[in-house]
């Protein structure tokens, strides 16, 4: 690999963003990969923003990715997607849960939640996926393994198959949680 990668997650706290970059930084050092990353919980606790972003390559001197710069970005949530969408470099990947988790002002009525968010996605970026990742962790036995499904999706984005994604899992998920978590990220991966 010559040039790094840039990932961005973006989600809600709560989503499980945190834990699949962990993963995903987890096995990238493991298949020998120099990783950064960087995460910022925006009121996480309260349903705000997650966002963290991982660089790999050969070499990686800071975890932050500017605007315009992330080749690949995993939205957990489809109005994170639209709100990030500047972060995408041009021709770069997105995979988006088709789900929604709506804010305070949301929820008080004060804001609309946005409409067509799938449709203005598709029409700004080239190479998307959109995904219920939400039902298919669910169809699973959780919805709370989204973030594993996503990840797999992210992992067959990248062409990063070939590390041993389940042994990576074993030393970082519950052991309750890793054969949910197992099919999670198969589910992800065939998707």
């Amino acid at each position: 690999m010559k040039k790094n990668k840039n990932i961005l997650f973006v989600g809600v706290g709560g989503q499980g963003t945190i834990l699949a970059s962990k993963i995903l930084t987890e096995g990238l050092l493991q298949y020998g990969y120099d990783v950064k990353m960087s995460e910022v919980h925006g009121m996480a606790q309260r349903g705000g923003s997650v966002t963290t972003q991982v660089i790999f390559g050969e070499k990686v001197y800071s975890p932050l990715i500017e605007k315009g710069n992330a080749d690949v970005i995993v939205a957990f949530e489809k109005s994170e997607a639209a709100r990030c969408l500047p972060y995408l470099k041009k021709g770069g990947y997105l995979v988006v849960n088709d789900y929604e988790i709506y804010p305070v002002p949301v929820l008080i009525g004060a804001e609309k939640y946005p409409e067509k968010v799938n449709e203005k996605l598709k029409k700004a970026v080239d190479n998307i996926k959109i995904l219920d990742a939400s039902k298919m962790a669910e169809d699973l036995g959780n919805i709370k393994a989204q973030n594993v499904v996503l990840l797999g999706a992210l992992l067959n984005v990248l062409n990063l198959e070939e590390v041993d994604w389940n042994k990576v899992m074993k030393g970082i998920v519950p052991e309750k949680a890793f054969d949910l978590n197992k099919k999670a990220l198969k589910s992800g991966m065939e998707a």
